[in-house]
């Protein structure tokens, strides 16, 4: 265990919030097909719409503090590639109580503990269908998970601090095939910071595996009845 991560983990005890979920998961965080500008982008869409609707029942009802933004999960380029390179996308915003010790963390160590957290997490989750890793059209993964930047308020406003993962398909297949950990994504995945609307540009982090996202319980909340939270891959 790095000394980052052990002094870390009494601070990543900070309490989320429980969240009070309609009975039926939302889909506003698909983005409508008729959305895409480019007919690739279309056609993965259409061909893997039950990717998308399994990703965004699955984040909704099996990790709920975890908010999907609206039309935020897709096939979308990032910004860096020039070519018409598709990643299956997902943008999550982390709802959790205040907590000093947490806030005391430099921007890194904070952002550190996120990816750690959630990246690997979310990666097996929009991978449970093997078949996008089979379609030659996917070029890799994009995971955004945002949350808010404790004491630093704008004018009221409160700021959000946000960690952009890009990770190509070849990396993605190492980790899941364990032959590269969290830290391995970390050290080769292109990971764009930015505090509130200030890109930081790309940024190096020391993470490590995290299984909170698997294990941790919203206190009183019951998924729906025959929903599979496992990451059993289909």
């Amino acid at each position: 265990m790095t000394p980052l991560r052990r002094s870390l983990l009494p601070v990543l005890a900070f309490l989320l919030l429980a969240i009070a979920r309609p009975a039926l998961a939302q889909t506003e965080g698909i983005l409508p097909t008729d959305q895409y500008t480019s007919e690739k982008a279309k056609r993965l869409a259409t061909t893997h719409a039950e990717v998308l609707r399994d990703l965004n029942t699955t984040i909704y009802h099996c990790l709920p503090w975890l908010e999907v933004y609206r039309g935020s999960i897709g096939f979308f380029k990032p910004k860096h590639l020039s070519v018409d390179d598709r990643y299956l996308s997902v943008r999550t915003f982390v709802e959790q109580e205040p907590s000093a010790d947490f806030a005391r963390l430099g921007a890194d160590q904070r952002a550190s503990a996120m990816f750690s957290r959630y990246v690997g997490h979310l990666l097996r989750r929009m991978t449970r269908d093997r078949a996008v890793l089979s379609d030659p059209d996917i070029a890799g993964f994009t995971v955004i998970v945002e949350w808010v930047k404790q004491g630093g308020a704008i004018n009221g406003r409160a700021v959000h601090e946000t960690i952009a993962v890009f990770i190509d398909k070849p990396l993605a297949r190492a980790y899941l095939e364990r032959r590269v950990d969290t830290a391995g994504i970390a050290a080769r995945a292109r990971v764009i910071g930015f505090d509130g609307e200030t890109a930081l540009g790309e940024i190096k982090l020391a993470a490590w595996d995290d299984d909170f996202a698997t294990r941790f319980q919203v206190k009183d909340y019951k998924t729906p009845a025959g929903l599979d939270c496992r990451m059993t891959a289909k």
